[in-house]
């Protein structure tokens, strides 16, 4: 079963930077619930910053020319109360990634970034963003990442062994049949059942809204009168939940890949599941303009359906002890279409799984879901059931199940009941949950969110449904592939982001950038 919903590489790489994927529970989005009133956050000591760039291997990460002699890296944790409510009780450390320019004497604060997931790890980002983001962005702003509370190394949540994430990962139900939906439901609750035995009560705590609160403690920390913040796909949902909690302390932010905060969970997972069905129809279409790119592979829909259905008959080879389920597989086509750059390498894997190799879409399988070549996982699956589940209403029903894998098995050929089957994975979580508000937020600056016409994982409707939601947004859109759309390519795009973050000058009302 796949993920809740998630971000991806801004590349389209596997560099844990900014991964990340798609199921039920991303988060209570469209709920008009209110989080009690914010009122004075705790007060903070500045962050010591030291030196961490061994620790982190930043070493062998490729630096610019232009910046090489330049750059700094540092590390530090912020103490933040496990529950706000309580701010004397028990702490938690998040921890902060900081990449210093020394021509940075006179510039604009930090600017916090986050990968999305949620699960994904904002220090990683940071470190990968490096040799993405224009110098003259790092000229003016200290680049801070940091792992989001449950995530990486902040406190992180794990409740699940590296065999039962594999066994999670490859399991294949069918919920349109009565052992299928019994077998799925019974796994939900043998996961939320060892989370909860494992966390108690504090499993509730590894929310958005608590991470949104997390995220004025940083910019205390680091010094900053106003919040600078970009934020891509969940991460625009951190972003949207900080401004509404904190208008008046946003100097700039900017949304990228906008999660839709009017729709309720089914409905979000349902565009993301059609997302990606179109996302497969336009590289099917790319092989039929270009077949040298996609050889041997003259009808990719229906060989694709053909590999998924021998799968689930009999698990495929894989040249070592794992096999390819049918579930791995689709999880190895939704990897490839998150970048158009992995299609080519989407080709050759369902070209290979047609004639009984199933190693390239379990390559792919594996770098959706980080996990290791020594069979050993980041906590990003645990962090994304979490923190997906604790911002959901209770639910959705048996009954809702049974009726939406019905209707998915029939508008969704290739993901649809696949897909159905993660909606189990909160109905069974523990009931304390605090789920996302809709995200006013009449900040007194404009935030500018970015929407990519053919998004795959958050479809471009997100982007103006995020910006009427918030009241003081501008959308710039770009006509091109894959997810997220800053640092994927486009002048025009990355242009106008860093003349925003640099000036807060916005792109013209209703601009939209080329492919």
């Amino acid at each position: 079963m796949a993920l809740a919903g998630c971000a991806h590489a801004i590349d389209g790489s596997p560099v844990p930077s900014h991964h990340t994927p798609p199921t039920a529970g991303s988060g209570s989005v469209g709920s008009t619930s209110e989080v009690p009133p914010v009122g004075a956050s705790p007060t903070v000591p500045r962050a010591s910053f030291n030196d961490c760039s061994r620790l982190l291997y930043v070493d062998r990460i490729p630096v610019p020319p232009s910046l090489k002699g330049k750059i700094t890296f540092g590390c530090a944790t912020v103490s933040v109360p496990l529950d706000y409510g309580h701010p004397g009780g028990r702490h938690i450390d998040i921890q902060l990634f900081r990449v210093h320019d020394s021509d940075n004497t006179n510039g604009l604060g930090s600017l916090l970034v986050n990968p999305g997931g949620p699960g994904a790890s904002g220090v990683e980002l940071a470190i990968g963003l490096l040799g993405e983001i224009s110098p003259r962005v790092l000229a003016r702003f200290d680049l801070v990442g940091f792992d989001p509370r449950g995530v990486g190394l902040s406190s992180p949540i794990e409740c699940l062994s590296d065999q039962q994430k594999d066994d999670f990962n490859a399991f294949s139900p069918d919920v349109l049949t009565q052992s299928g939906f019994l077998q799925a439901k019974t796994m939900a609750t043998q996961i939320a059942s060892d989370c909860s035995s494992k966390y108690g009560s504090a499993l509730a705590f590894y929310n958005t809204v608590d991470t949104a609160r997390d995220m004025d403690l940083i910019r205390q920390a680091v010094g900053d009168q106003k919040m600078n913040y970009l934020g891509f796909s969940y991460g625009t949902e951190l972003g949207s939940i900080y401004a509404h909690l904190f208008p008046d302390r946003v100097r700039v932010a900017v949304l990228d890949g906008a999660v839709d905060p009017t729709l309720d969970d089914i409905a979000s997972f349902a565009n993301q599941v059609q997302g990606f069905e179109q996302a497969f129809d336009q590289f099917a279409a790319s092989c039929s303009r270009s077949p040298s790119s996609c050889p041997g592979l003259s009808a990719p829909r229906q060989t694709t359906l053909q590999v998924v259905a021998a799968a689930q008959a009999t698990p495929l080879s894989t040249g070592q002890n794992r096999r390819l389920t049918s579930s791995l597989a689709l999880t190895g086509v939704i990897e490839a279409l998150y970048s158009q750059s992995q299609w080519p390498t989407l080709a050759r894997a369902i070209s290979a799984a047609r004639s009984g190799d199933g190693s390239g879409l379990l390559h792919l399988a594996d770098e959706y879901y980080q996990r290791s070549s020594d069979g050993t996982y980041s906590n990003l699956i645990d962090a994304n059931l979490t923190i997906g589940c604790n911002d959901a209403k209770p639910g959705p029903t048996d009954t809702q199940i049974r009726q939406t894998a019905q209707q998915w098995d029939q508008q969704y050929p290739l993901f649809g009941l696949w897909s159905a089957a993660s909606l189990f994975s909160c109905q069974q979580w523990q009931p304390d949950r605090t789920p996302v508000p809709l995200p006013v937020a009449k900040t007194p600056v404009t935030v500018l969110v970015v929407g990519n016409l053919h998004d795959p994982a958050t479809p471009y409707a997100g982007a103006k449904h995020l910006a009427a939601a918030m009241g003081n947004a501008r959308v710039l859109t770009w006509d091109g592939e894959g997810h997220t759309s800053y640092l994927q390519g486009s002048s025009c795009v990355d242009n106008a982001v860093n003349t925003y973050l640099l000036t807060q000058e916005l792109p013209a009302v209703g601009r939209v950038c080329p492919r």
